[in-house]
C-alpha cells in the first residue's frame, strides 16, 4: 500500500534529521540564531513592562526556562510563549516568501525552551531548528497564498506544526511519535489575520501561541497519544479545512538534491512588514540617487502585487503596529530619514508631521502583471510625481534580505549588535553572544547565560 501524504511527510523530515549537516547548513541556522537572539533582545525591551506583568501570572519558585533579555526564568510554556511573542514584535524576524511565514520566532523560541529543560548539546538543537524550518516552510508553500486569502496566518498555524516537528527531531522521536506529534499539532493550529488590522498588537500572540501549542504537540506525540491515518489530507484534516486548494507538490515531490528550506529563507533590514520591503527600498534608493526636496513631492505612487495592497495601503497610523503594516508610512520615514530600522517606528517618527504628510500623499495600487510574478518576485515600483511635474521612478524585484540579495554576515553581525545594545547588552556581552554562537557545538549551555 502506497503511504499517505502525512506519512511521506514525516518520512522527509525524519530523512533531514537523520541526515549529516553540512557545514553551509550549520553555519545558516547559526546565523538564524543569531538573528533570533536579536530580534528578541530588541523584543524584550519594546515589551519590558508588559511582559514582566504577564510573567507574575505564572511565578514559581521551580521556574527554569531562561526568558531572553528579561534577566529572569520561569516556568517553560510561559517563557516561551513570551520568547515567541518578543520574537516577532520589532517585525524584524526572518520569513520565507514563498510560505508567507517567519519560521525563526517559534521554532528558535520552542528549540531554546525545550533544549535548556531537556539539556540538549547543540548539534541537537541545530538539528532541531532545520526540521523545524522544514516542516514549517514545505506546509506554508503548500497552501499559500489561499490560506492567507482565508484569512490565515501562517506563523501561528504552519509555526505550530514547525515547532512539534523540531522538537521532535531534536529528541529522536520514532516515525510513529513524529506522527503522533504531526497530528496534534495540526488540530491545534491557529491564528487569524485579523490581527494585523487597525491598531491591533497581536500579531505577535500568534508566534507565542505557536509556540506553545507546538511543544504541547511534540510532549503529547512523546507519549504516543495515536493520531489519525492522514491529518494533512483527511476529509477533516489540514489541507481540506483551512487550506484548499494546496500544491501538493512542496510535500510529496521532493528530491534529495533540492536545498533544504532554511537555505531559502529571507532576513529583515527593515522593521517592517516584509510585503512593505520592497517599496521601502525603493524610496532609499531614490533618496541616494536623487537630491529630493520632500516639500516637493506632489505624490508618491507605489505598484506592487495583490497581497501586498490588502491591510498594508493604509495612511492613517494609530500605532507602532499600524505604522509597521503600513507601506505608506514605511515609504514616507524612509524618504525622510534614509533607512527604516526599528528606530524609525518609534514614536518619535510616528508623531513627525513631515512623516505623516508625505505618508498621506502615498496611493498603494495593484499591478496585475507584478500579480502575475508573485510568489516568485515581490515587486515595488514607487514613483515619486513633483511639483514642477518631474517624475523618479525605482523598481525592486529582490529586496535586501532574500536569498537573490542576500545579508552579508557582516551585515547580519551589525544588525545583531545594534539589536542587542539598544535592549540594554554591553559590547562585551555582545562579543560573548556572538561567540557563543558560532561554536554552537560546545557552548549551548554558556549561550543561556548570557541571555
Amino acid at each position: 500500500m502506497d503511504k499517505n501524504a502525512s506519512d511521506r511527510f514525516i518520512d522527509h523530515l525524519a530523512m533531514v534529521g537523520e541526515t549529516q549537516l553540512t557545514e553551509e547548513i550549520v553555519q545558516q541556522t547559526k546565523m538564524c540564531v543569531l538573528d533570533y537572539i536579536g530580534c528578541t533582545l530588541a523584543g524584550a525591551q519594546m515589551l519590558e513592562p508588559r511582559s514582566r506583568e504577564y510573567l507574575k501570572s505564572f511565578r514559581t519558585d521551580t521556574g527554569l526556562t531562561t526568558v531572553v533579555g528579561m534577566g529572569e526564568k520561569s516556568s517553560l510554556l510561559a517563557a516561551a510563549m513570551i520568547n515567541g511573542i518578543h520574537a516577532h514584535v520589532a517585525e524584524l524576524d526572518d520569513g520565507h516568501r514563498y510560505g508567507m511565514m517567519h519560521p525563526g520566532a517559534p521554532v528558535i523560541s520552542a528549540m531554546l525552551a525545550a533544549g535548556q529543560q531537556e539539556q540538549m548539546n547543540g548539534r541537537q538543537f541545530m538539528k532541531g531548528i532545520v526540521v523545524g524550518y522544514e516542516a514549517a516552510i514545505r506546509l506554508a508553500s503548500a497552501v499559500q497564498p489561499n490560506h492567507k486569502l482565508r484569512g490565515y496566518h501562517a506563523t501561528g498555524t504552519c509555526g505550530t506544526i514547525g515547532v512539534s516537528m523540531a522538537i521532535a527531531a531534536a529528541l529522536d522521536f520514532t516515525k510513529e511519535n513524529m506522527k503522533s506529534a504531526l497530528s496534534a499539532a495540526v488540530t491545534s493550529a491557529a491564528g487569524v489575520l485579523e490581527v494585523i488590522d487597525d491598531n491591533s498588537e497581536l500579531k505577535p500572540y500568534n508566534v507565542g501561541r505557536a509556540v506553545v501549542a507546538g511543544m504541547n504537540a511534540a510532549f503529547i506525540g512523546r507519549v504516543g497519544m495515536k493520531g489519525p491515518e492522514n491529518i494533512l489530507m483527511g476529509k477533516r484534516g489540514f489541507f481540506s479545512t483551512i487550506a484548499e486548494p494546496v500544491e501538493l507538490s512542496h510535500i510529496s515531490e521532493i528530491s534529495p538534491d533540492q536545498p533544504l528550506c532554511i537555505e531559502q529563507i529571507y532576513r529583515k533590514p527593515y522593521a517592517a512588514c516584509r510585503h512593505c520591503h520592497s517599496a521601502i527600498e525603493a524610496a532609499l534608493q531614490l533618496g541616494r540617487s536623487q537630491e529630493i526636496e520632500l516639500n516637493q513631492i506632489k505624490e508618491i505612487r507605489v505598484e506592487t502585487y495583490r497581497l501586498a495592497v490588502e491591510g498594508h495601503d493604509h495612511t492613517e497610523i494609530r500605532g507602532i503596529s499600524s505604522a509597521k503594516m503600513s507601506t505608506p508610512y514605511s515609504v514616507a520615514v524612509s524618504l525622510k530619514c534614509g533607512k527604516a530600522d526599528y528606530q524609525q517606528f518609534m514614536p518619535e517618527y510616528l508623531q513627525d508631521a513631515e512623516v505623516a504628510g508625505l505618508a498621506r500623499k502615498v496611493i498603494v495600487c495593484e499591478n496585475e502583471e507584478l500579480s502575475k510574478l508573485m510568489p516568485h518576485k515581490r515587486v515595488a515600483i514607487v514613483k515619486l510625481v513633483m511639483n514642477d511635474g518631474q517624475q523618479l521612478t525605482h523598481r525592486v524585484d529582490y529586496p535586501k534580505g532574500e536569498p537573490e540579495n542576500p545579508i552579508s554576515l557582516d551585515e547580519l553581525t551589525a544588525k545583531f549588535s545594534s539589536l542587542a545594545l539598544f535592549a540594554g547588552k554591553s559590547e562585551e556581552a555582545v562579543s560573548r553572544i556572538i561567540h557563543h554562537v558560532w561554536h554552537l557545538e560546545t557552548n549551548l549551555q554558556e549561550l543561556y547565560h548570557e541571555l
